[in-house]
């Protein structure tokens, strides 16, 4: 972490409290991790929102593995697209129901695409795709001022 920089930032008192009473459910000892950790989160939703930007990601579904041809074109559809998954995770849940994550890397826009195109078939009953950078691309939004002892 690099030097730390105080702010003074005016809320409303209800808006506060509310606040206050969410972070104590997260676990949070204190505001300033708290907004530290909402800033991140705006940060990478902006990075992630760069088409060409490098992500790296998971792609969760759960289907129903009885849907017609299901299977095969899930299979399909991720061998298409080899070069994003990194790794993949299923687990039968109940007599019908699957549960496939998949890890994912590549940039953005192909990424966001290629879980469209998972979500959207027929038999998926719920997806969702949640993108981050790697660790060192949001080590590069940060000011640097201090060494490091990796490389960038």
């Amino acid at each position: 972490m690099g030097v730390l920089s105080r702010i003074g930032i005016a809320l409303d008192s209800d808006l506060l409290k509310r606040f206050d009473r969410s972070i104590s459910r997260r676990g949070y000892t204190n505001r300033s991790e708290a907004f530290r950790d909402l800033i991140r989160d705006r940060l990478v939703a902006e990075q992630t929102a760069e088409p060409n930007a490098t992500v790296v990601g998971t792609v969760t579904l759960i289907y129903d593995h009885h849907a017609y041809g299901i299977t095969e074109k899930l299979t399909e559809v991720q061998h298409e697209n080899h070069d994003l998954v990194v790794s993949t995770s299923h687990a039968h849940l109940d007599h019908e129901s699957c549960l496939e994550v998949l890890i994912v890397h590549g940039q953005s826009a192909r990424v966001a695409q290629f879980a469209d195109r998972l979500i959207g078939l027929k038999g998926v009953q719920h997806g969702r795709l949640v993108m981050t950078v790697p660790a060192r691309a949001l080590a590069h939004a940060h000011s640097h001022g201090h060494k490091h002892n990796h490389k960038h």
